[in-house]
């Protein structure tokens, strides 16, 4: 409910202060993540994506009433073209940084959780497919570093034979994976997959943690639905940039859409410091002991 909220009102919410809003608390989540290598290398195709669709739009659209200048084409170039180009990229770069966050925290057994039981094939097939995709990425470096060894790796010998050693490796990572395949399967079926009546293991409950976190994610969800229809994150680009007026309510949307952007930093910080505290006393407990 959480990323799918964030990311609905990423795509819908066109306003200034609600775009930068929904970059940076997806950068901080993805720094908390991932690190902030991980973030400074996603940067890397993020900000050139970022400059593409910030020139593509002035450079097709010369809508707008403010002309700074007129290209060798003839065609004005307007303000309102630049800042919407600007705002496009900016929703693109949150939509992508948000669904890295969704990546990172929303594992396999986590998907089967939530929708086994709805659909059961679907989310298996999901779950496998999330699973697949990072352990071929393993299997496959493995692979490489042992024909490097034996000097048969794409980047020895001439054309023809990193032609050859390619399709050695691609050979060996097919039958690879159509043994993982049929291993699979075997334990599906050993386990009793697809029988009435068989129950599914979960790890996870759904407490009074969880009760309130829904509440609250509802709780902003609806506040912020409202204040959509209410036009409180209004804000258009043609033929002026122009939008809703500074006032006390547009200003508690904008505070409540970036409390809930922030939700899951708040709670992993207060749940790091928790645990940080529990470990100074543990330690002052083993020091003081007689």
């Amino acid at each position: 409910m959480y990323f799918g909220l964030v990311i609905a009102f990423t795509m819908f919410l066109m306003h200034p202060v609600s775009l930068a809003i929904s970059l940076v608390s997806a950068l901080v989540y993805a720094v908390y993540l991932n690190g902030r290598r991980a973030v400074r290398a996603s940067l890397l195709y993020l900000l050139p994506m970022m400059a593409v669709a910030a020139l593509v739009n002035p450079a097709f659209n010369h809508k707008g009433a403010t002309i700074l200048t007129y290209l060798p084409s003839g065609n004005p170039l307007t303000l309102e073209s630049i800042l919407y180009g600007a705002a496009a990229a900016a929703m693109l770069a949150a939509v992508i940084t948000w669904f890295s966050c969704y990546t990172a925290v929303m594992t396999s057994d986590k998907f089967v959780y939530l929708f086994g039981r709805i659909i059961p094939a679907l989310s298996l097939v999901l779950s496998m497919a999330l699973r697949f995709v990072p352990k071929f990425k393993a299997q496959f470096q493995t692979v490489s570093e042992a024909q490097r060894c034996i000097g048969r790796d794409v980047s020895n010998g001439g054309v023809i034979q990193r032609l050859r050693n390619g399709i050695t490796i691609l050979s060996i990572m097919v039958t690879w994976s159509l043994e993982n395949a049929i291993e699979t399967a075997d334990s599906m079926k050993s386990r009793g997959y697809g029988l009435p009546g068989r129950t599914a293991f979960s790890i996870y409950r759904f407490d009074s943690r969880d009760r309130a976190a829904l509440a609250w994610l509802l709780y902003c969800g609806f506040f912020l639905f409202c204040g959509g229809m209410a036009k409180g994150f209004y804000w258009r680009y043609y033929p002026t940039a122009k939008g809703v007026p500074l006032t006390p309510l547009t200003v508690s949307f904008q505070l409540v859409y970036l409390a809930l952007c922030l939700t899951p930093v708040i709670l992993n910080m207060r749940a790091d410091w928790a645990w940080h505290v529990l470990q100074k006393e543990r330690e002052v407990r083993l020091c003081t002991r007689p």
